[in-house]
């Protein structure tokens, strides 16, 4: 990180972007494909580790099996909020799977949060999902092998947070066939 980022005062003088504006600056090449833009400031992503990788890409399959039709999983890609556009490691959407030829999903029924090196960032992204009226997101503590249920997004925050240690399960809010983790989710 920058040092100067870690003066208060700075930080307190930043200016904010706006999605439009993130946008022509990705399109005119100014930003790496690994960023993201979380209330109104441009993040690089941290790099993905095998472990991550692993659960996302399982947790990915999973869905593909479980979500009932007329929804769809959509791993890594963007969501367009206000002042953010997160990229969680999964969003289940409603709608068919060419729909967002022309604008990223504005919202999402379900998002889930791996969760390796980067904990912290995403709690702040659960508060731009509630926020954004997400009704369900979900952390995976991979490390720990916990699972985190966040239900009833008000004022910014989930109301109802519930917590699994594997191999315990939770069943989805939204999704009752969907249970995380499921079976060799962690590896052996």
């Amino acid at each position: 990180m920058m040092p100067v980022l870690e003066e208060p005062a700075v930080r307190a003088r930043m200016h904010p972007i706006s999605v439009e504006t993130y946008h022509r600056l990705g399109e005119m090449g100014h930003l790496s494909e690994r960023t993201e833009l979380i209330r109104g400031a441009v993040l690089e992503q941290m790099p993905r580790t095998p472990l991550h990788s692993s659960i996302v890409r399982l947790l990915d399959y999973y869905l593909l099996t479980v979500v009932p039709e007329g929804f769809h999983p959509r791993a890594q890609e963007p969501l367009t909020f206000a002042d953010s556009e997160p990229e969680p490691d999964i969003a289940v959407v409603r709608g068919a799977r060419d729909a967002y030829f022309h604008g990223h999903p504005t919202n999402a029924e379900l998002v889930v949060e791996v969760c390796v090196t980067s904990e912290s960032l995403d709690r702040v992204k659960l508060c731009v999902y509630a926020e954004a009226g997400v009704p369900e997101a979900w952390l995976v503590l991979a490390e720990t092998r916990i699972v985190e249920r966040h239900t009833e997004p008000r004022d910014g925050r989930y109301q109802q947070v519930e917590q699994a240690v594997f191999p315990a399960q939770l069943a989805s809010t939204i999704f009752p066939s969907l249970l995380l983790p499921p079976a060799g989710l962690f590896g052996a």
